[in-house]
Parts: structure tokens; sequence; C-alpha cells
């Protein structure tokens, strides 16, 4: 799993600091599990390089044209407000 959080790696491989973090809700502790049980690696990924970012936040124009590059997508498909068009 690629995850752009530096704190929440370094929370999930680290055994100790779990035993500080109790008040955690619950889906964080089964994120820790399956860590620490092999079954889940987390890498870390920078923002910049998120390209499902372009669906889920307003992005600068640069990034919006790297992102929509990437994922193959055509720039003739939006319309002038960001309507995609049929």
């Amino acid at each position: 799993m690629y995850v752009d959080n530096k704190s929440t790696i370094s929370l999930l491989k680290n055994p100790l600091s779990h035993a500080k973090s109790k008040h955690i809700e619950t889906k964080y502790h089964f994120l820790w599990d399956q860590v620490s049980k092999g079954r889940l690696e987390l890498v870390y990924c920078s923002t910049n390089d998120k390209v499902a970012d372009v669906f889920t936040k307003p992005l600068k124009y640069e990034r919006f044209e790297k992102s929509r590059t990437l994922l193959n997508l055509e720039s003739d498909c939006f319309g002038l407000r960001g309507n995609v068009r049929v």
C-alpha cells in the first residue's frame, strides 16, 4: 500500500509506539495487525506522485495534466467547466 504519510508508516512498523496509541480507532489497529503479520506492506509515496489525487482534490494545472497523462485520459473529454462529455 502506497502512503504519503511517514508518521503513519512509522507508527504501523514500530510495535513500541503501538502501546502508546491505544486511543487510535480500531481500523488503524487492524492495519497494524496486517503489517505485523506480513500481509500488508506500507511504502512511502510522495504526494506529488499520487495520480489518484486528480479524482479527490483540486490540483494546479501542471499537476492535473501530469496525472491525466499518467492515467491515459484524453484532454478533449473535458468541457470548459470540467464536465465530462459523453
